[in-house]
């Protein structure tokens, strides 16, 4: 450890050190206080976005692209509404009106984007590595809302605050360390999961991962994460049960054999829940596929399910990183 790395007693150093980097690509390689930087920094925006009055113009004269090449109506909805509390002009790109559709290159299309001066894109897209090459060509911050297979780190940003938010209603500090987190779904596919797993262990939590043997990744174990196939057995004594969505277009074939197969051996119900700890967390990024992966009765119980707190702290998260990350271009001390 050197001088510049804190221990997490000391949460993080200070100014720009706290969170050296331009962009946001993924959590895969981040800090522990890296981290914790941005948590902390969501909790104004988790106290602004309660309050009637909820726009301030800290990003007042910036413009923000948000770029989505893949639908996604939540997120894209969760960034706009950041951006605009931020006080921003927020530009959300049709992509399927756009010259991308026409054959244009995503190299083409980033050098357009450049041109255009924006102070922050957002960016999401099908192919994993895709935002990385945008964020290479350009010269404003850009946020990664979700890459292919890569990552979404602000979902697992946003998971992690809503897990320390729930710790923290308990009575708990709302330390990662010591807890169980059990996410259960595709994780071969998910970007999700793979963002949560890089965001929690590096935090210090135990994390278990459960999946048919299709979709589970070879050597996960090399991501510091304890594999299961069988669900009930994942789920015993954990703090925290995340569930992925399952994809109707990967519902038969090589992965699993059909919906009810897959409900009976992986599905939460009220009865498997019942085998993780007596106040485990129930947790899901949405859209949920109801009756298969999670049940009605356990995806809206009250104190225990956390599915729209998730959507509430994404907003927050959103603000933070955005914040953040134009820092350096606002001239904000100590991030020049």
């Amino acid at each position: 450890m050197t001088s510049a790395e804190p221990t997490l007693s000391g949460r993080y150093p200070a100014g720009s050190a706290a969170f050296p980097h331009r962009d946001l690509i993924g959590l895969a390689g981040l800090a522990p206080w890296e981290i914790l930087f941005l948590l902390d920094e969501a909790e104004q925006w988790v106290d602004l976005n309660r309050q009637p009055q909820k726009r301030v113009d800290r990003l007042a004269g910036l413009t923000i692209i948000n770029a989505f090449f893949e639908n996604s109506t939540r997120t894209l909805l969760s960034f706009e509404i950041a951006g605009k509390r931020l006080g921003a002009d927020v530009i959300n790109m049709a992509v399927a009106q756009s010259s991308v559709k026409k054959g244009e290159t995503l190299i083409d299309t980033a050098m357009t984007l450049n041109a255009m001066h924006a102070d922050a894109m957002v960016i999401r897209h099908q192919s994993s590595g895709a935002v990385r090459l945008i964020a290479e060509k350009v010269d404003c911050p850009v946020l990664n809302a979700g890459d292919g297979q890569h990552e979404h780190p602000t979902q697992g940003l946003l998971d992690a605050l809503t897990i320390r938010k729930y710790m923290q209603g308990k009575g708990a500090q709302g330390d990662f360390g010591g807890l169980t987190v059990t996410i259960c779904g595709d994780i071969l596919h998910s970007r999700v999961a793979r963002s949560n797993i890089h965001c929690l262990t590096t935090l210090g939590a135990d994390v278990r991962v459960c999946a048919p043997p299709a979709l589970m990744p070879a050597q996960i174990e090399a991501m510091k994460v304890t594999p299961f196939h069988n669900f009930d057995a994942a789920l015993k004594g954990a703090d925290v049960v995340m569930m992925l969505r399952l994809q109707q277009e990967r519902m038969s074939g090589q992965f699993i054999p059909s919906p009810r197969e897959y409900r009976h051996l992986y599905g939460l119900t009220m009865e498997r829940l019942a085998l993780a700890d007596v106040d485990a967390l129930v947790m899901h990024p949405g859209p949920m596929n109801r009756g298969i992966e999670i049940d009605s009765n356990v995806a809206d119980l009250a104190g225990r399910s956390a599915i729209t707190t998730q959507v509430e702290m994404g907003v927050a998260i959103r603000m933070a990183c955005l914040d953040v990350l134009t820092r350096k271009s606002r001239g904000v001390e100590g991030w020049a």
